[in-house]
Protein backbone atom coordinates (compact mmCIF):
# COMPACT_ATOMS: atom_id res chain seq x y z
CA UNK A 1 0.00 0.00 0.00
CA UNK A 2 1.58 3.35 -0.96
CA UNK A 3 2.19 5.87 1.49
CA UNK A 4 -0.65 8.34 2.59
CA UNK A 5 0.99 12.09 2.33
CA UNK A 6 -1.03 14.37 4.21
CA UNK A 7 -0.82 18.04 3.30
CA UNK A 8 -0.05 19.67 6.62
CA UNK A 9 -2.62 22.73 7.31
CA UNK A 10 -1.03 25.95 7.87
CA UNK A 11 -0.76 27.48 10.66
CA UNK A 12 -3.29 30.84 11.40
CA UNK A 13 -1.55 33.92 12.31
CA UNK A 14 -3.60 35.44 14.71
CA UNK A 15 -3.80 39.41 14.00
CA UNK A 16 -3.60 40.97 17.68
CA UNK A 17 -7.46 42.85 18.25
CA UNK A 18 -6.74 46.50 18.04
CA UNK A 19 -7.87 48.06 21.19
CA UNK A 20 -9.02 51.49 22.56
CA UNK A 21 -5.53 51.33 24.61
CA UNK A 22 -4.07 51.25 21.35
CA UNK A 23 -5.59 53.93 19.83
CA UNK A 24 -5.19 56.52 22.42
CA UNK A 25 -1.26 55.62 22.56
CA UNK A 26 -1.47 56.67 18.44
CA UNK A 27 -3.34 59.84 19.37
CA UNK A 28 -1.75 60.45 22.34
CA UNK A 29 -4.68 61.00 24.60
CA UNK A 30 -6.22 59.07 27.08
CA UNK A 31 -8.10 55.76 26.93
CA UNK A 32 -11.44 57.50 28.40
CA UNK A 33 -11.02 60.32 25.85
CA UNK A 34 -11.22 57.71 23.14
CA UNK A 35 -13.95 55.35 24.47
CA UNK A 36 -16.22 58.66 24.69
CA UNK A 37 -15.38 59.63 21.05
CA UNK A 38 -16.17 56.33 20.03
CA UNK A 39 -19.75 56.62 21.58
CA UNK A 40 -20.03 59.81 20.06
CA UNK A 41 -20.34 61.32 22.93
CA UNK A 42 -21.40 65.42 22.75
CA UNK A 43 -19.33 65.97 25.77
CA UNK A 44 -16.01 65.29 23.77
CA UNK A 45 -15.60 68.32 20.53
CA UNK A 46 -17.15 67.05 17.54
CA UNK A 47 -13.51 68.02 16.15
CA UNK A 48 -11.82 65.78 18.27
CA UNK A 49 -14.65 62.92 18.06
CA UNK A 50 -13.57 62.78 13.93
CA UNK A 51 -9.98 62.98 14.75
CA UNK A 52 -10.37 59.48 17.01
CA UNK A 53 -12.81 57.92 15.04
CA UNK A 54 -10.66 58.32 11.69
CA UNK A 55 -7.52 56.74 13.16
CA UNK A 56 -9.78 54.09 15.07
CA UNK A 57 -10.73 53.28 11.52
CA UNK A 58 -7.10 53.30 10.04
CA UNK A 59 -5.73 51.30 12.64
CA UNK A 60 -8.62 48.56 11.86
CA UNK A 61 -10.63 49.29 15.21
CA UNK A 62 -13.96 47.11 15.74
CA UNK A 63 -15.64 46.86 18.84
CA UNK A 64 -16.07 43.46 20.93
CA UNK A 65 -19.35 43.13 20.87
CA UNK A 66 -19.82 40.50 23.42
CA UNK A 67 -18.10 43.63 25.54
CA UNK A 68 -20.80 45.76 24.23
CA UNK A 69 -23.16 43.56 25.26
CA UNK A 70 -22.35 43.03 28.28
CA UNK A 71 -22.10 46.69 29.07
CA UNK A 72 -25.19 47.66 28.13
CA UNK A 73 -26.32 44.60 30.21
CA UNK A 74 -24.82 46.05 33.37
CA UNK A 75 -25.98 49.59 32.14
CA UNK A 76 -29.37 48.38 32.44
CA UNK A 77 -29.45 46.36 35.56
CA UNK A 78 -27.56 49.12 37.65
CA UNK A 79 -29.33 49.03 41.10
CA UNK A 80 -31.88 52.78 41.93
CA UNK A 81 -31.43 53.29 38.33
CA UNK A 82 -33.22 56.22 37.09
CA UNK A 83 -35.69 55.61 33.99
CA UNK A 84 -34.25 58.08 31.49
CA UNK A 85 -37.35 60.04 29.83
CA UNK A 86 -37.99 59.72 26.17
CA UNK A 87 -40.32 62.77 25.40
CA UNK A 88 -43.57 61.75 22.76
CA UNK A 89 -43.90 65.39 21.14
CA UNK A 90 -47.01 65.72 19.39
CA UNK A 91 -48.95 68.48 17.04
CA UNK A 92 -52.29 67.59 17.00
CA UNK A 93 -54.67 70.10 16.99
CA UNK A 94 -55.50 69.81 20.18
CA UNK A 95 -53.34 68.06 22.86
CA UNK A 96 -55.06 65.00 23.29
CA UNK A 97 -57.05 65.03 20.26
CA UNK A 98 -54.81 62.35 18.57
CA UNK A 99 -56.52 59.99 21.32
CA UNK A 100 -59.30 60.10 19.28
CA UNK A 101 -57.67 58.28 16.01
CA UNK A 102 -57.57 54.49 16.83
CA UNK A 103 -54.09 54.25 14.80
CA UNK A 104 -52.03 57.22 16.86
CA UNK A 105 -53.48 55.59 20.12
CA UNK A 106 -52.13 52.79 19.16
CA UNK A 107 -48.57 53.92 18.23
CA UNK A 108 -48.53 56.15 21.89
CA UNK A 109 -49.50 52.63 23.77
CA UNK A 110 -47.41 50.63 21.49
CA UNK A 111 -44.28 53.49 22.20
CA UNK A 112 -45.05 53.38 26.03
CA UNK A 113 -45.35 50.00 26.52
CA UNK A 114 -41.42 48.94 24.92
CA UNK A 115 -40.18 51.99 26.51
CA UNK A 116 -41.04 50.35 29.77
CA UNK A 117 -39.59 47.37 28.82
CA UNK A 118 -36.56 48.66 27.55
CA UNK A 119 -35.92 50.88 31.08
CA UNK A 120 -37.49 54.10 29.60
CA UNK A 121 -40.13 56.29 30.79
CA UNK A 122 -42.16 58.36 28.07
CA UNK A 123 -43.42 61.71 28.52
CA UNK A 124 -46.06 63.29 26.04
CA UNK A 125 -45.23 67.12 25.24
CA UNK A 126 -47.74 69.19 22.84
CA UNK A 127 -45.62 71.60 20.54
CA UNK A 128 -48.91 74.39 20.80
CA UNK A 129 -48.91 74.86 24.51
CA UNK A 130 -50.08 78.23 24.64
CA UNK A 131 -47.44 81.20 24.71
CA UNK A 132 -44.48 77.73 23.82
CA UNK A 133 -42.41 78.42 21.11
CA UNK A 134 -40.62 75.39 19.17
CA UNK A 135 -36.78 76.73 20.08
CA UNK A 136 -38.36 77.45 23.77
CA UNK A 137 -39.71 73.58 24.03
CA UNK A 138 -36.30 72.57 22.88
CA UNK A 139 -34.70 74.40 25.15
CA UNK A 140 -36.83 72.93 27.99
CA UNK A 141 -36.59 69.08 26.93
CA UNK A 142 -32.95 69.74 26.81
CA UNK A 143 -32.86 71.50 30.33
CA UNK A 144 -34.60 68.07 31.55
CA UNK A 145 -31.83 66.13 30.45
CA UNK A 146 -34.15 64.61 28.28
CA UNK A 147 -32.19 63.71 24.67
CA UNK A 148 -34.58 61.12 22.98
CA UNK A 149 -37.47 62.65 21.24
CA UNK A 150 -40.59 60.65 19.05
CA UNK A 151 -42.10 63.03 16.77
CA UNK A 152 -45.60 61.56 16.36
CA UNK A 153 -49.39 62.75 15.32
CA UNK A 154 -48.67 66.03 13.69
CA UNK A 155 -50.54 67.81 11.38
CA UNK A 156 -49.98 67.90 7.73
CA UNK A 157 -47.74 70.49 6.68
CA UNK A 158 -45.11 70.41 3.81
CA UNK A 159 -43.11 73.54 5.30
CA UNK A 160 -43.12 72.46 8.87
CA UNK A 161 -39.59 71.20 10.04
CA UNK A 162 -39.45 72.30 13.69
CA UNK A 163 -36.90 74.56 14.95
CA UNK A 164 -35.54 72.58 17.08
CA UNK A 165 -31.80 72.17 17.82
CA UNK A 166 -31.76 68.75 16.52
CA UNK A 167 -27.69 68.47 17.68
CA UNK A 168 -28.39 67.82 20.97
CA UNK A 169 -31.58 65.21 20.39
CA UNK A 170 -31.73 61.89 19.08
CA UNK A 171 -34.93 61.19 17.48
CA UNK A 172 -37.38 59.27 15.27
CA UNK A 173 -40.33 59.66 13.94
CA UNK A 174 -43.99 57.94 13.03
CA UNK A 175 -45.35 58.41 9.41
CA UNK A 176 -43.97 60.94 6.99
CA UNK A 177 -45.04 64.59 8.83
CA UNK A 178 -43.18 66.62 9.58
CA UNK A 179 -42.38 66.02 5.53
CA UNK A 180 -39.40 68.04 5.42
CA UNK A 181 -37.62 66.84 8.48
CA UNK A 182 -35.31 63.94 7.52
CA UNK A 183 -35.48 61.70 10.33
CA UNK A 184 -35.78 58.23 10.66
CA UNK A 185 -39.28 57.40 10.44
CA UNK A 186 -41.19 54.41 11.11
CA UNK A 187 -44.90 53.91 9.87
CA UNK A 188 -48.04 51.20 8.96
CA UNK A 189 -47.07 49.77 4.94
CA UNK A 190 -50.26 51.44 3.77
CA UNK A 191 -49.26 50.30 0.07
CA UNK A 192 -48.35 46.71 0.96
CA UNK A 193 -51.66 46.97 3.10
CA UNK A 194 -53.91 47.48 0.28
CA UNK A 195 -52.27 45.25 -2.21
CA UNK A 196 -52.62 42.34 0.25
CA UNK A 197 -56.24 43.39 0.49
CA UNK A 198 -56.77 43.60 -3.30
CA UNK A 199 -55.12 40.28 -3.49
CA UNK A 200 -57.22 38.41 -1.01
CA UNK A 201 -60.37 39.57 -2.60
CA UNK A 202 -59.40 38.84 -6.37
CA UNK A 203 -58.33 35.31 -4.67
CA UNK A 204 -62.05 35.41 -3.35
CA UNK A 205 -63.35 35.67 -6.72
CA UNK A 206 -63.68 38.73 -7.61
CA UNK A 207 -63.28 41.32 -10.38
CA UNK A 208 -65.09 44.57 -10.09
CA UNK A 209 -63.41 46.10 -6.99
CA UNK A 210 -64.10 49.55 -5.45
CA UNK A 211 -62.36 51.68 -2.83
CA UNK A 212 -63.85 54.12 -1.08
CA UNK A 213 -61.36 56.69 0.53
CA UNK A 214 -60.49 59.82 2.29
CA UNK A 215 -58.04 62.16 0.77
CA UNK A 216 -56.97 63.21 3.30
CA UNK A 217 -55.61 59.80 4.66
CA UNK A 218 -54.31 59.58 1.03
CA UNK A 219 -52.09 62.55 1.77
CA UNK A 220 -50.76 61.69 5.26
CA UNK A 221 -49.82 58.20 3.94
CA UNK A 222 -47.61 60.06 1.01
CA UNK A 223 -50.59 58.59 -1.74
CA UNK A 224 -49.50 55.02 -0.70
CA UNK A 225 -53.24 53.84 -0.51
CA UNK A 226 -53.95 54.78 -3.38
CA UNK A 227 -50.84 53.60 -5.23
CA UNK A 228 -51.26 50.21 -3.73
CA UNK A 229 -54.79 49.95 -5.03
CA UNK A 230 -53.95 51.47 -8.87
CA UNK A 231 -51.23 48.79 -8.61
CA UNK A 232 -52.97 45.98 -8.22
CA UNK A 233 -55.78 47.09 -10.15
CA UNK A 234 -53.54 47.43 -13.40
CA UNK A 235 -53.26 43.60 -12.71
CA UNK A 236 -56.80 42.81 -14.03
CA UNK A 237 -58.71 44.08 -17.23
CA UNK A 238 -59.28 47.12 -18.15
CA UNK A 239 -63.35 46.27 -18.36
CA UNK A 240 -63.16 45.87 -14.66
CA UNK A 241 -61.53 48.55 -13.31
CA UNK A 242 -63.66 50.96 -10.53
CA UNK A 243 -62.51 54.25 -9.95
CA UNK A 244 -61.71 55.00 -6.74
CA UNK A 245 -64.19 57.37 -4.82
CA UNK A 246 -62.42 60.12 -2.64
CA UNK A 247 -64.50 61.41 -0.22
CA UNK A 248 -65.26 65.09 0.62
CA UNK A 249 -62.15 66.75 2.70
CA UNK A 250 -63.60 67.29 5.84
CA UNK A 251 -64.43 62.92 5.85
CA UNK A 252 -60.99 62.78 7.33
CA UNK A 253 -61.11 64.38 10.44
CA UNK A 254 -64.90 64.70 10.97
CA UNK A 255 -65.47 60.85 10.43
CA UNK A 256 -69.40 61.35 9.24
CA UNK A 257 -70.66 62.05 5.83
CA UNK A 258 -73.69 64.36 5.16
CA UNK A 259 -76.77 63.30 2.82
CA UNK A 260 -74.91 64.86 0.23
CA UNK A 261 -71.98 63.16 0.86
CA UNK A 262 -73.60 59.73 1.12
CA UNK A 263 -75.67 60.65 -2.03
CA UNK A 264 -72.41 61.13 -4.03
CA UNK A 265 -71.17 57.43 -2.83
CA UNK A 266 -74.62 56.16 -3.63
CA UNK A 267 -74.10 57.34 -7.15
CA UNK A 268 -70.80 56.19 -7.73
CA UNK A 269 -71.92 52.40 -6.79
CA UNK A 270 -74.81 52.94 -9.26
CA UNK A 271 -72.93 53.81 -11.66
CA UNK A 272 -69.88 51.61 -11.88
CA UNK A 273 -71.54 48.46 -9.77
CA UNK A 274 -68.42 47.15 -7.81
CA UNK A 275 -69.01 43.62 -6.64
CA UNK A 276 -66.45 44.61 -3.18
CA UNK A 277 -65.94 47.39 -1.49
CA UNK A 278 -63.39 48.44 0.43
CA UNK A 279 -63.14 51.58 2.80
CA UNK A 280 -63.52 52.39 6.47
CA UNK A 281 -66.65 51.10 8.72
CA UNK A 282 -67.19 54.45 9.70
CA UNK A 283 -67.94 56.45 6.67
CA UNK A 284 -69.49 54.13 4.40
CA UNK A 285 -71.60 51.66 7.11
CA UNK A 286 -74.38 54.44 7.23
CA UNK A 287 -74.46 55.06 3.95
CA UNK A 288 -75.07 51.04 2.85
CA UNK A 289 -78.01 51.63 6.02
CA UNK A 290 -79.64 54.39 4.07
CA UNK A 291 -79.48 53.14 0.50
CA UNK A 292 -80.44 49.54 1.68
CA UNK A 293 -77.73 48.01 0.72
CA UNK A 294 -77.23 44.19 2.42
CA UNK A 295 -73.97 42.95 3.38
CA UNK A 296 -72.52 40.68 1.85
CA UNK A 297 -76.03 39.87 -0.08
CA UNK A 298 -75.73 42.89 -2.32
CA UNK A 299 -72.20 44.05 -2.37
CA UNK A 300 -69.06 42.03 -0.53
CA UNK A 301 -67.21 44.38 1.85
CA UNK A 302 -63.70 44.59 3.53
CA UNK A 303 -62.27 47.51 5.79
CA UNK A 304 -59.06 48.32 5.60
CA UNK A 305 -58.89 49.08 9.08
CA UNK A 306 -60.56 45.96 11.32
CA UNK A 307 -59.45 47.76 14.90
CA UNK A 308 -61.22 44.24 16.81
CA UNK A 309 -61.34 40.89 14.73
CA UNK A 310 -64.58 39.04 15.55
CA UNK A 311 -65.11 36.98 12.44
CA UNK A 312 -67.81 38.93 10.68
CA UNK A 313 -65.58 41.96 8.78
CA UNK A 314 -62.70 40.92 6.48
CA UNK A 315 -60.09 43.21 6.42
CA UNK A 316 -56.65 43.91 7.39
CA UNK A 317 -55.15 44.35 11.14
CA UNK A 318 -52.52 47.11 10.91
CA UNK A 319 -50.24 46.35 14.13
CA UNK A 320 -50.00 50.12 15.10
CA UNK A 321 -48.79 49.11 18.73
CA UNK A 322 -45.52 47.43 16.55
CA UNK A 323 -45.24 51.31 14.72
CA UNK A 324 -44.88 52.43 18.65
CA UNK A 325 -43.11 50.09 19.58
CA UNK A 326 -40.33 50.27 16.76
CA UNK A 327 -40.23 53.57 17.27
CA UNK A 328 -38.35 52.81 20.54
CA UNK A 329 -36.06 50.32 19.80
CA UNK A 330 -34.68 52.62 16.82
CA UNK A 331 -34.39 55.50 18.70
CA UNK A 332 -32.57 53.57 21.94
CA UNK A 333 -29.90 52.33 19.29
CA UNK A 334 -29.15 55.74 18.71
CA UNK A 335 -28.97 56.86 22.18
CA UNK A 336 -26.94 53.60 23.19
CA UNK A 337 -24.41 54.99 20.70
CA UNK A 338 -24.41 59.01 21.28
CA UNK A 339 -26.03 59.42 18.13
CA UNK A 340 -27.43 62.80 17.73
CA UNK A 341 -29.00 65.42 14.88
CA UNK A 342 -30.80 64.91 12.15
CA UNK A 343 -28.73 62.05 9.67
CA UNK A 344 -27.20 62.30 6.41
CA UNK A 345 -29.57 59.64 4.95
CA UNK A 346 -33.01 59.06 6.50
CA UNK A 347 -34.53 55.20 6.70
CA UNK A 348 -38.00 54.06 6.97
CA UNK A 349 -39.11 50.98 8.30
CA UNK A 350 -42.68 50.10 7.79
CA UNK A 351 -44.78 47.65 9.54
CA UNK A 352 -46.93 45.26 7.11
CA UNK A 353 -50.65 44.60 8.22
CA UNK A 354 -52.22 41.79 9.32
CA UNK A 355 -55.10 39.74 7.01
CA UNK A 356 -58.38 38.98 9.07
CA UNK A 357 -61.12 36.52 7.72
CA UNK A 358 -64.39 37.84 7.61
CA UNK A 359 -67.92 36.65 6.43
CA UNK A 360 -68.10 40.16 4.89
CA UNK A 361 -66.39 38.47 2.04
CA UNK A 362 -67.36 35.32 1.01
CA UNK A 363 -65.85 32.84 -0.82
CA UNK A 364 -67.04 32.58 -4.50
CA UNK A 365 -67.54 29.61 -6.79
CA UNK A 366 -64.54 30.44 -9.13
CA UNK A 367 -62.11 31.74 -5.64
CA UNK A 368 -58.49 30.19 -6.00
CA UNK A 369 -58.98 30.38 -2.05
CA UNK A 370 -56.70 32.63 0.10
CA UNK A 371 -53.52 29.96 -0.31
CA UNK A 372 -52.38 31.61 -3.51
CA UNK A 373 -52.09 34.88 -1.84
CA UNK A 374 -48.22 36.15 -1.32
CA UNK A 375 -48.04 38.16 2.24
Amino acid sequence: MPDLYVTPRPTAVMTPRVTQADIARRAGVHRATVSLCLRNSPSIPEATRQQIQTIAKEMGYQPDPVLQALMAYRSSHLSNRRAITLAYVTNWDTKWGWRSASAHRSFFEGAARRSTQLGYSLDHFWLKEPELSQQRMSDILFNRGIDGIILASHIQSDSESLDFDWTKFSAVKIDCFPRRLALHSISNDQRKIVQLTVRRIVDAGYRRIGFILPPKWDELADFAWSAGFLAEQARLPGTEHVPIHYLPETAGSEQTLSKDDQDGVAAWFRLHRPEVIISHAQYVSPVFKRIGLNIPGDVAYVDIFVEQPDGKTAGVFENSERVGEIAVEVLAGQLLQNIRGVPDMATATLVEGTWVEGASLPLRPTSRGPKAVSP
